[in-house]
C-alpha cells in the first residue's frame, strides 16, 4: 500500500522540517510514502475563508485518485492510541490501494474535500499549530509502523 501526505503550505520552521524529514525516511523503512505540498495561495487577503478553503480544496482533491482512501486530519474525527492507530493502519493496509492523509490550510477544508473523505481522525483533543501537527503525525504515522513490526520503539 502507498502511503501519501498532503500538506497546504510548506513547513516553515527548520526544526519542524528536520523533524518530518527525519520521520519520513524511517516510514519509508517499512512502507512507501510520498509528501505532497500544496503551495499556500497567493493575495489571501482578498479571500475570504470560505473562498481559501475552496481554493485550496480544488488543489487537494487534484492530488487524490478516485480509488484512493482519504483520510483528513481534523478536530472533529476519531481519536485513537497510538496501538489502535497501528491496528487501523493493519485494515487499510489490507484494503486501501493508496491511503492520503490531508492536513488542511489555516481554515480547515472545504465541504468539497469533507464529501470526498472516507474518514476523518483526530490527534488530539487538545489544539496544535499546522507546523506541529505535521510533525506529530509523521511520528505516530512511524510508531504505528514500529508497532505492526513488532520493534521496541514503543513502550506499553
Amino acid at each position: 500500500m502507498k502511503t501519501e501526505l498532503i500538506l497546504v503550505g510548506r513547513t516553515a520552521d527548520p526544526h519542524f522540517q528536520a523533524g518530518i524529514s527525519d520521520y519520513a525516511g524511517r516510514i519509508l523503512h517499512y512502507m512507501p510514502f510520498n509528501i505532497t505540498v500544496i503551495p499556500e495561495l497567493k493575495n489571501t487577503k482578498n479571500l475570504s475563508e470560505e473562498q481559501q478553503k475552496t481554493a485550496e480544496g480544488e488543489l487537494i482533491l487534484k492530488q487524490v485518485q478516485p480509488s484512493d482512501t482519504l483520510v483528513l486530519l481534523d478536530e472533529h474525527g476519531r481519536e485513537f492510541r497510538s496501538v489502535e492507530f497501528a491496528r487501523w493502519l493493519t485494515q487499510k493496509q489490507n484494503t486501501a490501494r493508496r491511503l492520503v492523509f490531508a492536513i488542511g490550510g489555516p481554515y480547515g477544508f472545504s465541504e468539497a474535500v469533507y464529501l470526498r473523505a472516507n474518514e476523518k481522525i483526530s490527534l488530539s483533543k487538545m489544539t496544535f499549530s499546522h507546523q506541529m501537527v505535521r510533525l506529530i503525525f509523521a511520528e505516530q504515522l512511524y510508531r504505528a509502523c514500529t508497532i505492526i513490526r513488532g520493534e521496541p520503539y514503543h513502550h506499553e
